[in-house]
């Protein structure tokens, strides 16, 4: 960012209100328990007015935006990384489930900012929407190409389409699982420990997506 909301230039002060700005709203976004995050609670937090912040983001959404590059800036070594080699036939289900569970621990670290992003998405901000597209695209590319057929020689756009399902599903399990409010009730009105029932569920998924895997390099092959 070069300059502020009036075209003002962010000279040395400028660039370290802003850092500041996004510093307190990752801080506020860090904490699960913590009071809901408004443009006002990250003022309280940065120590600025709210007319100042305003100077650098005019909404929560563009300031969620901000944070959310910071974020996902570190998905490649989170899990993203996991997909850039293909998986052995013979350990096809254990690198899925390697993959999950890595892909469901970023999602725990960063679970608030997540649904804050899925939820300004929901409410149709398209800015938001078309950045999480934008940022599931890379995921979607790698998954086909897990099915040995790399997007530019999709041609029926089969793979690409298997993989926005599973990703839609992967996505769905976490979004679920790390919500604070979700309750877990067995079938005979049991608590369930959540771990051992999240452990269950990447292994499941491990298993569909595996299989859609092996389905579509043997349909390929």
């Amino acid at each position: 960012m070069s300059h502020n909301q009036i075209g003002q230039k962010l000279g040395r002060k400028g660039q370290e209100t802003r850092e500041r700005i996004l510093s307190a709203m990752l801080r506020l976004l860090d904490d699960p328990d913590g009071p809901p995050v408004t443009l006002t609670s990250v003022a309280n937090e940065a120590s600025i007015r709210l007319t100042n912040l305003y100077l650098y983001f005019p909404d929560i959404g563009q300031l969620l935006l901000a944070a959310l590059v910071r974020v996902m800036d570190t998905a490649g070594a989170s899990y993203l990384d996991r997909l850039a080699q293909r998986w052995p036939d013979e350990l096809l289900e254990q690198c899925c489930l390697d993959f999950l569970t890595a892909h469901y621990e970023f999602w725990k670290r960063n679970a608030r900012i997540l649904h804050m992003r899925n939820a300004l998405a929901d409410a149709n901000d398209l800015r938001v929407m078309t950045y999480r597209n934008t940022a599931t695209e890379p995921l979607i590319d790698l998954l086909a190409a897990q099915m040995d057929c790399p997007p530019d020689e999709d041609e029926d756009g089969r793979s690409t389409q298997v993989a926005i399902v599973l990703l839609t599903g992967l996505e769905r399990v976490a979004t679920v699982v790390t919500n604070p409010h979700f309750v877990l009730i067995s079938r005979k009105k049991a608590a369930i420990d959540r771990e051992n029932f999240v452990a269950g569920l990447l292994a499941a998924e491990a298993e569909v997506i595996a299989n859609a895997i092996r389905h579509r390099r043997a349909a390929l092959a």
